[in-house]
């Protein structure tokens, strides 16, 4: 709880930096893979995509709505009030606790459905972070879970990065483990670095989507 917290206090003084800021507003909604869970603040995915945008001289301010923990549930639940920080488009990377827990893929894809209603009904532009599922849960399951990101991304006109760790893997098809912290489950600093040099070129395709 006191991660939870804490990570909610820092994305919303950073949120507040934000929107006080010149440029445009995204909300980075995810679970600990947003958060930067693990690593030094200057190290998480945020701040590391935020640095790749200012050097491409974009001018965004990225709001960390990151929360480690969360799953698809407590994204959709909580998203009215992350966009009340004056988002103007929205990146999603929801989906892995979901998957970790074996909760049900329909679960998972009303959820993500319901955020991206309400993206829709506020007119803002979406970038989905799709995940790939174990296989210990069946080849159903993998199926059903994979299928949801490119079939909202597609239904809601958003774009799509396909799988978030498809930078770090390995020629096999597993994630390399050079790229993650001990746990396993997290990508290091430099795993980080690999996995927002992929995405970063979306986020300025997902600017591009935002009207002035």
């Amino acid at each position: 709880m006191r991660n939870i917290v804490f990570t909610l206090f820092f994305s919303f003084s950073l949120a507040g930096n934000a929107v006080a800021a010149q440029g445009a507003n995204i909300l980075a909604l995810g679970d600990s893979l947003t958060a930067g869970y693990g690593l030094p603040q200057e190290e998480g995915l945020v701040p590391q995509l935020q640095a790749w945008l200012t050097a491409q001289g974009a001018d965004v301010n990225l709001i960390n709505a990151g929360v480690s923990g969360d799953t698809t549930a407590g994204g959709a639940a909580r998203l009215e009030w992350s966009l009340a920080v004056g988002a103007q488009a929205l990146i999603v990377n929801l989906g892995g606790n979901d998957m970790l827990r074996g909760l049900d893929p329909s679960v998972a894809r009303s959820n993500l459905t319901q955020i991206m209603e309400m993206a829709r009904a506020k007119g803002l532009p979406v970038l989905l972070v799709g995940m790939l599922a174990p296989g210990n849960y069946g080849p159903a399951y993998k199926a059903q879970f994979e299928a949801i990101y490119p079939d909202l991304a597609e239904g809601y006109d958003a774009l799509l990065l396909p799988v978030y760790f498809a930078p770090i893997a390995t020629a096999e098809g597993g994630i390399d483990p050079a790229f993650m912290q001990p746990d396993g489950i997290h990508p290091n600093a430099e795993g980080v670095a690999r996995i927002v040099a992929a995405m970063g070129p979306k986020v300025l395709e997902l600017l591009a989507r935002i009207k002035g």
